[in-house]
């Protein structure tokens, strides 16, 4: 893909963040919306990408439920976190350091991709379907995709995550998804609790 792609922040801003431990999207704990995504829709552990990996927290939770895991994320440190909370839990995982939307991502295709509050962060549109569409250029055929999307739901807020409209995520992922699932719902825990989210579980379109 080409390089000269405009990256949707300068990554040293994300990369100070875990310097400095401000990380409000992190809980410490799995998110709940994910294992009640895989259940719910009865997705078998496989190869599996978490995109935006953060500190590892919902990545050791996939490992330990069998999932075959890659994590990318933007900040070194973050990824520098990952792998020492994940030795510590004992499983594995292969680990990318770099920008989604532009660089190669090592092990596809994959199964399940996920992400936590990364689709959101971007403002354009044309940012937005690139993203979706990097999801579909990795995953195989019918493979699944969940998201958890800050929410325009909800009164008005200076603080918190990115909201996106049900019409912004709808037209961002066509043509390359069908949407199982757009459920109105709020972050589980940490600084954000009370902000509405959307809950987003789509499968890869058979074209």
């Amino acid at each position: 893909m080409s390089s000269d792609r405009r990256r949707p922040r300068d990554p040293a801003s994300w990369d100070q963040r875990y310097v400095d431990g401000e990380l409000p999207w992190d809980s410490g704990e799995a998110d709940v919306h994910l294992g009640e995504v895989i259940r719910r829709h009865g997705i078998e552990p496989g190869k599996a990408l978490e995109i935006g990996c953060g500190t590892g927290t919902n990545t050791i939770w996939l490992a330990r439920q069998g999932f075959e895991m890659t994590v990318q994320d933007l900040a070194p440190n973050a990824i520098a976190k990952a792998k020492t909370k994940v030795s510590a839990a004992g499983v594995r995982c292969n680990f990318f350091v770099g920008d989604f939307l532009v660089d190669k991502i090592p092990g596809r295709p994959f199964q399940f991709v996920y992400d936590r509050g990364v689709f959101h962060v971007f403002d354009a549109a044309e940012e937005q379907s690139l993203f979706a569409s990097r999801v579909a250029e990795l995953l195989a055929p019918g493979g699944m995709w969940h998201s958890l999307i800050g929410s325009t739901d909800g009164p008005p807020r200076d603080t918190g995550p990115p909201r996106r409209s049900a019409i912004e995520i709808v037209a961002a992922v066509e043509p390359h998804f069908e949407i199982l699932e757009l459920i109105t719902t709020t972050f589980d825990q940490g600084d954000h609790g009370r902000a509405r989210a959307w809950v987003f579980v789509a499968r890869k379109r058979e074209v």
